[in-house]
């Protein structure tokens, strides 16, 4: 099958990706399944077909010849957006494409509630949207993102690697670089953001301390700075990050945290009982309590400040996960695999 066949199966299947891999069907990722369709491909096909996907991009391979790896985006004028990583497997050349809509998401439909949308609206400070990959972060990022741009006048820096969702310029200005093809680095575009009048920097992850410090830096001077990270839980989150410093500089940026930190939202995805997916966010507001625990490396008490704190709009996960399963949304097992707590979760079924 030519590969834009495989990509129009894909947006007709409304999968969220697709997998090239030798030894395997083409394969497409479903609300969570994986739909293997055809025949076997072999290492030969899956070349033929990385060529393909280039040659429909207009990019070079010699990056992908030369490491192994790469990462991009392109459009189907017509179809879709499509992020692309081409990897090499066992010696022979594989690809997982995610299929992006044109079409920016609403967040009503997915299920994004008011409480982490408000960080939007934060003045300044730093907003960490964490959880594995393929929880969602980037969706909602881009939903954070539009509701600025529909309803205030504002400089929007996006930093991706790759640009997935493309903004257009409706009451704010959004500009949007992409890593390698526009800026060498987040830490370099990070640094540049700051000469750019920027009212808000979304970052799409900080992978290394350099990139966490460039970014709190730029939250203390004044700017509402949005970015992600691979963690689950706010106390995770926190003691990631002060991990990824030696241990002369921790303190510093323990305290540095404390100050610039406003929110912590993670998520995951969850199989629906209708076998759809639906969001379960933890969060944290950051209030004078959580400032001294960061500060004071008691970063473990921030779940129980959580947990009691829902009048300040702060949820746990667990908390979130037995409200889809008390809303019908998702069934016990569900639950039980998703918490954090399976034993607290299971004490709270005799209450349903």
């Amino acid at each position: 099958m030519p590969l834009i066949d495989i990509l129009k199966e894909a947006v007709s299947r409304e999968a969220s990706d697709v997998l090239i891999i030798a030894g395997l069907p083409v394969s497409y990722k479903v609300n969570g399944r994986i739909d293997r369709v055809g025949d076997r491909l072999f290492p030969d096909h899956t070349q033929a077909l990385s060529e393909e996907l280039y040659d429909l991009a207009k990019r070079s391979m010699n990056r992908f010849l030369e490491t192994g790896d790469d990462d991009f985006s392109f459009a189907v004028p017509g179809l879709s957006r499509f992020r692309v990583n081409a990897l090499r497997q066992r010696g022979s050349m594989a690809l997982v494409i995610r299929v992006v809509s044109f079409v920016l998401p609403d967040r009503n439909a997915l299920g994004i509630p008011d409480n982490v949308m408000a960080f939007a609206n934060a003045p300044h400070g730093l907003v960490l949207f964490t959880g594995p990959a393929g929880s969602g972060k980037t969706t909602t990022l881009a939903c954070m993102v539009d509701a600025v741009n529909e309803s205030r006048e504002a400089h929007v820096i996006t930093i991706e690697d790759p640009l997935e969702y493309l903004h257009h310029h409706k009451k704010s200005v959004v500009t949007q670089r992409e890593l390698y093809t526009d800026t060498l680095s987040y830490e370099a575009a990070l640094r540049a953001a700051l000469r750019e009048a920027p009212d808000i920097i979304l970052l799409g992850e900080m992978r290394d301390a350099e990139t966490i410090k460039a970014a709190v830096t730029a939250a203390e001077t004044g700017h509402l700075v949005i970015s992600t990270l691979h963690t689950i839980g706010a106390a995770n989150t926190v003691d990631r990050i002060v991990d990824s410093f030696p241990p002369g500089q921790q303190q510093q940026i323990r305290t540095q945290l404390s100050q610039a930190l406003e929110g912590v939202v993670s998520q995951q995805l969850l199989p629906t009982v209708d076998g759809a997916l639906v969001p379960a966010f933890e969060v944290m507001n950051v209030t004078p309590a959580v400032r001294n625990m960061i500060r004071e490396s008691k970063a473990f008490q921030l779940e129980s400040v959580i947990s009691t704190s829902s009048a300040l709009g702060m949820i746990t996960m667990d908390q979130s996960i037995l409200a889809l399963l008390k809303a019908g949304r998702i069934t016990r097992d569900t639950a039980l695999r998703h918490a954090s707590n399976p034993d607290w979760m299971e004490k709270r079924f005799a209450t349903l």
